[in-house]
């Protein structure tokens, strides 16, 4: 083969890979570890864009540097496969959904397999698989039968609960309830975000900004009494947040996660109802500032709102209600360009001042944050302060701001813009205009300052700064017995449940008298019935509910049940995939101890950043419950976590900005025209969709260009964690590329002899150069520069006529992870084998060395030339050259020189004066 032929070259080195099962994982636990994780991919019909293959690739390369290295490497892949998209084309073709995720799956198989990618896919898993989702169910029963134990801060086994002995009077069906009121998967009634168009549950974090429905992506998402499965993910939340300061992950993942968790201190405070029995408890970070409470609001969904509603108001209320149930948290909160809310015509009394302030509903409060109900304080909080100019309630400023160095992001302002405020804090005339507008009601304080207008006849906290008020409020209110200090989270239970059928089964039974309980483990895996029929009722309920002899059961004592029709989230499966990988086959247990000892953690995850909450913070609760349990000996499932740039692609829109797709676009001279109007359209980078017809499909470019080279451009297009736009013409560069590194191995007439000469010093010292670049490359995964470093390594072998065997070897090697297709040919062109397993070649420092060095010349410390001289010349011969230099002897002549420093390999300089 005289010319460089990937079409050739690839499909046999992947032949050759999978018949003699090159990268299978090895069961010596005597060496070092590496578990290398891809975020599994849900396998759609639209197979893979070339968007898939940049982690992939990432990842490859580094599991082949570590197999050189000798570690044994595990790298796994597997199918994501159940969800909403399957069932959605069964509904719309009739396919069964098994058939077509079958199909999916074969197809990127292939599709990934075409890449030379070096996974195991012996330890392939496929989350429909009942011999995978046996043990989704399993853990769910273990959630199922698990207490939190808040004092060890740990789950507990159920059987491990103290029951009361009061509950213990009460008879069975008190001790089961409160068993159940303390699983950590219960099964309750809830007001949950349901999607019209999916007809299923949507979990808090599904539901965007917008009210759309993250899986199907349509607005119109709303709020329903539903009894759900329900995890006690919040019991977590402290041990969920302080897991994030012992693991390697992007500091963006790691905020988000702390945001989301939500974690606050503050005070919960007790009010009084005017006429009413009850009590309004409400959770402030700011117990210091309840001196200037003049209101209080509710969520509408808060349980007490029925009783504080007066008969003249329910009506407005019951509207006011209604219209909330329709906007998503986002909409409600963040998005709210109005405040909006009615006066439920009852009064709390502060207990600060005794004052009667007013209860209103409002849905800017949110049910799933602290109590649901807030106390107001508009002088000192934007959203109260736009709440109460709105509807005309009173201001009270407790606070005497500290002006110096603030800004207009510190306030809420009706009066002045906000260039116009921060002009006013420039000067100290203007700051006390703006004290002045504060003191008044006038304008809103968000910053800190000392206490004013607040105290009582057994309090005073004037004069004082933050952290002493809101130490010595909270102390007041729990010697008074009107609240007490509290650690709130923002972080909700996690719904659990689906309407649909391409799900788990929940291995869960509904007995006739009441009892709830798991299928024993020797009935699992609970599988799916067959079903002509997958659309969910009108009510949302499932198509299990229609599955006839399925659905019923009875005990050996004859007692009747019936199945849960609910079938588990997408996320289920995804939670725990990198334990089976470790041990696929064992069908006795989740997973072998031993197995699991040497094996966990993962020590690098890489994937997108959408999965930064959900996915991650779902799979460490899992994972945590696990371990509590006894069943995993790491208290976090992923050690390092890397996420790569999306990789985008162009597309074209009009002036208004309509999109055009790209096969609808012409390009001439440089420009960009719509084929049918005629209209100049403009070139945009953008995420690839069918939409905008600007998918790439990495079959296409293999194709035309082979595997080797996509590696190669897709890390070298940029930063790994970059977004980057996709260009196939960048192709060309890196075929190029692989061509000149096949001429350097082989002529026309054949593959080129070997010398076993020593090899020049220069092409020695670029061969360690490239070890020690390229290996440090890899491991901080600048995959870019580390290309580069390749090309120059290339290019300097091209320079010389003789190929010398040890120097083409390193070359071959340190390719290997980029581009082993062409590498494993070169290798047997070598003569060798067993390229994935040959130890990386062994860098010498002294060898990478340059010869010579660059001498800065300068007068007077001023650099003035510079020189290349041999490495180690003496200060004398540093000297002479300096002073034979014209641009030294052009600064020097005339001038009385004072004194000469020289520094070996570094300088000379030369102080004169006159």
């Amino acid at each position: 083969m005289s010319k460089y032929s990937p079409a050739d070259i690839e499909p046999k080195w992947q032949n050759f890979w999978e018949a003699n099962q090159t990268f299978k994982t090895s069961e010596d636990r005597t060496k070092p570890k590496f578990y290398c994780l891809d975020m599994f991919p849900y396998p759609s019909g639209a197979g893979l864009h070339v968007g898939h293959p940049e982690g992939y690739t990432a990842t490859d390369i580094l599991c082949r540097y570590k197999r050189a290295n000798g570690f044994n490497v595990l790298h796994p892949m597997g199918w994501d496969a159940f969800g909403l998209p399957a069932e959605q084309y069964a509904l719309q073709t009739g396919t069964h959904p098994a058939v077509t995720t079958e199909t999916n799956c074969g197809n990127f198989k292939k599709q990934i397999k075409s890449l030379g990618l070096s996974y195991d896919w012996g330890r392939e898993i496929n989350t429909t698989d009942p011999k995978y989702f046996k043990w989704t169910q399993w853990i769910f029963i273990k959630m199922y039968n698990t207490w939190f134990d808040a004092d060890l801060q740990k789950g507990r086994p159920i059987s491990e609960l103290t029951i009361p002995s009061e509950i213990q009077d009460q008879g069975i069906e008190a001790v089961r309830q409160f068993q159940d009121d303390n699983r950590l998967a219960y099964y309750d009634e809830a007001s949950v975000w349901f999607c019209p168009h999916c007809k299923t549950v949507c979990a808090n974090e599904e539901v965007l900004g917008d009210g759309s429905h993250e899986k199907c992506g349509k607005k119109g998402v709303y709020k329903k009494g539903l009894k759900q499965w329900q995890m006690r993910i919040a019991h977590y939340a402290e041990r969920l947040l302080k897991g994030l300061d012992t693991v390697d992950w992007p500091a963006g993942v790691i905020d988000m996660q702390k945001n989301w968790i939500g974690r606050s201190t503050g005070a919960e405070v007790d009010f009084n109802i005017k006429g009413s029995e009850n009590k309004l408890r409400v959770y402030t970070t700011r117990p210091d500032t309840l001196f200037g409470a003049t209101y209080m609001v509710v969520a509408p969904e808060h349980e007490l709102l029925d009783t504080l509603v007066q008969a003249d108001k329910k009506d407005e209320v019951a509207a006011y209600i209604q219209a909330s149930g329709l906007k998503s948290d986002l909409e409600r909160t963040e998005l709210a360009k109005e405040k909006s809310g009615v006066f439920t015509g009852s009064y709390g009394i502060n207990p600060l001042t005794g004052e009667e302030i007013p209860i209103w509903v409002a849905d800017y409060v949110l049910i799933n944050y602290g109590t649901g109900a807030i106390m107001a304080v508009p002088a000192h909080d934007n959203r109260d302060f736009e709440f109460a100019k709105t509807f005309d309630l009173p201001i009270r400023c407790i606070l005497d701001p500290t002006l110096k160095g603030a800004s207009a992001d510190q306030t809420a302002t009706f009066k002045w813009s906000k260039k116009e405020i921060n002009k006013l804090l420039s000067n100290p005339a203007g700051q006390e205009e703006v004290r002045q507008a504060i003191l008044n009601g006038e304008e809103c304080w968000t910053g800190n300052g000392q206490a004013i207008n607040s105290s009582n006849d057994s309090i005073d906290i004037n004069g004082q700064k933050k952290k002493d008020a809101v130490r010595t409020v909270t102390k007041w209110l729990a010697e008074q017995g009107l609240g007490e200090f509290k650690i709130n989270y923002k972080l909700r239970d996690w719904l659990f449940s689906r309407q649909r059928y391409w799900g788990e089964p929940f291995p869960i039974i509904h007995w006739e008298d009441g009892e709830v309980s798991g299928v024993e483990t020797s009935d699992l895996p609970v599988r799916l019935p067959d079903l002509e029929d997958y659309h969910p009722a009108e009510s949302g309920e499932s198509p299990l509910a229609r599955a006839g002899d399925w659905l019923d059961v009875v005990d050996k004592n004859g007692r009747k049940g019936r199945r849960e029709t609910n079938t588990m989230p997408q996320w289920a499966g995804s939670c725990w995939y990198y334990l089976r990988y470790i041990d696929p086959m064992n069908e006795d247990s989740l997973i072998d101890a031993a197995k699991e000892n040497y094996w966990m953690p993962v020590d690098l995850y890489v994937g997108g950043a959408e999965h930064a909450v959900l996915h991650l913070l779902y799979s460490r609760f899992w994972h945590k419950v696990l371990f509590d349990l006894g069943v995993v000996s790491t208290d976090e499932p992923y050690q390092k976590l890397f996420n790569q740039g999306m990789i985008l692609a162009f597309a074209y829109e009009t002036e208004n900005g309509s999109k055009v797709p790209s096969d609808e676009v012409e390009e001439r001279e440089g420009k960009y025209w719509h084929i049918e109007t005629g209209e100049e359209l403009k070139q945009i980078v953008a995420k690839m969709s069918k939409s905008l017809k600007n998918v790439v499909n990495p079959d296409d470019v293999v194709d035309v260009y082979g595997a080797d080279a996509l590696r190669l451009y897709e890390m070298f297009m940029g930063p790994l964690e970059a977004t980057k736009p996709w260009q196939t013409s960048g192709m060309e560069g890196q075929y190029r590329f692989l061509q000149k590194v096949w001429r350097n191995f082989n002529s026309e007439e054949g593959a080129f002899e070997y010398s076993t000469d020593e090899a020049p010093k220069e092409l020695i010292k670029v061969a360690h150069q490239s070890i020690m670049k390229i290996e440090s490359d890899i491991e901080g995964m600048r995959f870019n520069t580390a290309i580069s470093q390749l090309m120059i390594f290339n290019n300097t072998i091209a320079k010389f006529d003789i190929r010398y065997r040890e120097v083409m070897e390193i070359f071959v090697q340190v390719l290997a992870p980029f581009a082993p297709h062409l590498a494993e040919e070169m290798w047997a062109q070598l003569g060798k084998t067993d390229l994935s397993y040959t130890a990386w070649p062994a860098s010498d420092p002294s060898k990478a060395e340059d010869d010579e060095v660059t001498i800065v010349f300068q007068v007077n410390g001023k650099v003035r030339a510079k020189a290349s001289v041999p490495k180690g010349a003496s200060k004398e011969e540093l000297l002479k050259l300096a002073q034979a230099n014209e641009r030294i002897i052009e600064f020097t002549t005339g001038k009385e020189v004072v004194k000469e420093i020289v520094v070996p390999n570094k300088l000379v300089n030369i102080v004169v004066k006159g």
